[in-house]
């Protein structure tokens, strides 16, 4: 009969989920991983991208990614988190016009223009990949909704916008749709000034602000 201290041991020793605490990789490591899940998303698409692959290209083992993320679905969502290039959580000028404006500097255009191919992708897999569905609400779309209705309701308060506008529930299909819309109508990637010009002719106006 195994004492309570071995049964702790073979707990511990069944598998990465269980009793056991999973070690970090430095933050300067999981940049150069996730910059790696971004450059095998671009050249072979999500279909394609495997654990092995991403593992033999950050010359890692396929251990170390599993002990950071449950699999490729949130390995990819997390990797698009930490390359994201604009977000409202850390914003606040005073304003909401500020706080957009804000947003749109962090914004690349270069970078923008790169990912536009591997977004489409995305948009494609996650009809047929319910889990990766998940991890990007989970991961990548609810944090910065979180911080937009922040920024909104902190308008709100200051009486920039009414509480009682009805666009105020419409602001992020607005805000996504009009990043998914430029490339079907006008073949282009969105970029800062399309961004600038969309905020202050469209979001802002409906808003009242």
């Amino acid at each position: 009969m195994l004492t309570e201290a071995e049964r702790k041991t073979s707990a511990a020793s069944e598998g990465p989920d269980r009793a056991r605490p999973r070690s970090r990789i430095t933050p300067e490591r999981e940049a150069e991983i996730c910059e790696v899940v971004l450059d095998v998303l671009r050249e072979s698409g999500y279909e394609a991208l495997t654990m092995d692959a991403v593992a033999a290209r950050a010359r890692c083992s396929k251990a170390t990614l599993y002990r950071q993320w449950t699999g490729k679905p949130e390995l990819v969502a997390m990797a698009l988190r930490h390359q994201k290039p604009a977000t409202l959580s850390c914003v606040d000028t005073g304003s909401l016009r500020g706080d957009f404006r804000a947003m749109v500097a962090q914004l690349d255009d270069r970078q923008m223009m790169k990912n536009a191919s591997l977004m489409r992708g995305l948009v494609q897999a996650v009809h047929t990949d319910p889990d990766l569905f998940q991890a990007l609400r989970d991961l990548l779309v609810h944090p910065e909704l979180t911080g937009l209705d922040k920024a909104l309701a902190r308008a709100v308060e200051r009486g920039e916008i009414s509480a009682a506008s009805p666009t105020l529930a419409y602001v992020p299909h607005m805000l996504l749709g009009a990043l998914i819309a430029r490339q079907l109508i006008e073949d282009k990637s969105a970029d800062r000034a399309f961004v600038s010009h969309y905020l202050d002719a469209v979001v802002l106006p409906a808003l009242g602000a």
